[in-house]
């Protein structure tokens, strides 16, 4: 079936609850790079380090990592609405005391609470958009990752617009919209079906024990650091206006999100699942290594064009953490995510702690360096990683619908 078709159960032929649940998506995931332009001006206006102000990153992760253990026991217990509903409230009131916050440390602690919020969120969102579209997975899944990349292109835009006249303004604008986004749901969503079985904290690290699950999990550690060292670091490198830093992580959004629903899966059908991942995240080493050495120009053009490899890796992990072990997909994912999430919360403390320690190249040679070894684990553990892999079609369906969190 197309996704496009504009019949029964096409794209743009879905209920209300969906488009609730999708436009909250886009939202939660502008969350993830909304801070990216006004780090410096954050920074500045705390009279703190780029260290000090990288921690937003961190601990908003790391809380992340950790609530991966925690959303499938909730939303097995409490149902997906009222996980999402939950969700939704930790966003809105974290981001708003964010916009608040008198000290460096008093923005972090909120961001780490924010960071529980999302967790819940877009941990479920998938699952949810799923159990209420019409017509089957493939156009709802397709909708989610169109508003994963959405959100992703315009958290950085609506960071340098709100954060122009003030660095707190981008938090008090994502609260809002978030409110709007928990009012849409509680109306137009209905509770959708329990699990028959309830997940336990412990099933998501039992299932870490299959070789491929543990494998693709172990690459996505070394890959997320390359991909937050991006994220988190490059902006102090740049030194540019909210305006212009907005502008070139827009156009890393636009192709993270171009990549990651158009072109992966070609190049999966063409040359396959493991080729792409590895020789993706090779260029990607390449790329953040001209990043590093290259002039201000080269710089710019290297941060967006990474948006292009992070949207095929993306994808790609996505699928082999769904479909490379026989675990549930709902704790194969909550496994893999608790895993590769703690490279997202170091890559934002580690990078301008090397920067401190050595020069401003080097935080890039590491993160080249961990997307080498992401390639590695893929090359050394090709067999393990093709367990079930080589049955699945390179698609985003999935039948009991579980996001592998912002991919």
């Amino acid at each position: 079936m197309d996704p496009f078709d504009e019949g029964a159960g096409g794209l743009l032929k879905q209920p209300k609850s969906v488009w609730a649940t999708a436009g909250a998506s886009v939202v939660a995931f502008m969350g993830i790079g909304l801070v990216d332009p006004i780090l410096p001006s954050i920074a500045q206006g705390l009279n703190a380090t780029a260290s000090q102000v990288s921690l937003l990153f961190t601990s908003y992760f790391l809380i992340t990592a950790v609530a991966m253990l925690v959303t499938g026991f909730v939303s097995s217990r409490i149902g997906g609405r009222r996980t999402l509903l939950l969700g939704l409230a930790f966003v809105v009131v974290f981001a708003g005391l964010a916009g608040t916050s008198g000290s460096v440390g008093e923005l972090v602690g909120f961001r780490a609470g924010w960071g529980l919020g999302n967790a819940l969120f877009v941990s479920t969102a998938l699952a949810v958009i799923v159990g209420a579209a019409a017509g089957g997975s493939a156009a709802a899944i397709l909708l989610y990752e169109s508003a994963l990349g959405l959100g992703m292109a315009c958290g950085p835009l609506l960071g340098a617009l709100l954060g122009d006249a003030s660095w707190r303004y981008p938090f008090f604008g994502t609260a809002f919209l978030m409110a709007i986004g928990f009012l849409c749901i509680t109306v137009f969503l209905k509770e959708q079906p329990k699990p028959a079985r309830k997940t336990s904290l412990l099933d998501p690290i039992k299932a870490l024990g299959h070789g491929g699950l543990a494998s693709a999990a172990v690459s996505a550690f070394f890959y997320n650091y390359t991909f937050f060292t991006v994220l988190a670091f490059t902006p102090f490198v740049l030194n540019m206006t909210p305006y212009k830093s907005g502008a070139v992580f827009f156009a890393w959004g636009v192709l993270l999100a171009v990549f990651s629903v158009i072109v992966a899966p070609r190049l999966q059908k063409r040359f396959g699942s493991l080729k792409v991942l590895g020789g993706s995240l090779v260029l990607l080493a390449a790329d953040v290594l001209v990043l590093g050495y290259g002039s201000h120009t080269t710089a710019v053009v290297c941060t967006i064009l990474s948006g292009a490899f992070i949207g095929v890796n993306n994808t790609v992990y996505t699928e082999l953490a769904l479909g490379v072990s026989d675990a549930p997909r709902p704790v194969a994912s909550a496994g893999y995510n608790f895993v590769r999430w703690f490279a997202a919360a170091a890559a934002p403390f580690f990078a301008p702690k090397i920067e401190e320690w050595t020069d401003v190249h080097i935080p890039f040679v590491v993160a080249a360096v961990t997307a080498v070894a992401g390639a590695a684990v893929v090359v050394v553990r090709r067999t393990a990683l093709t367990h079930r892999a080589e049955e699945l079609e390179p698609k985003h369906a999935t039948e009991d619908g579980v996001a592998v969190f912002a991919n």
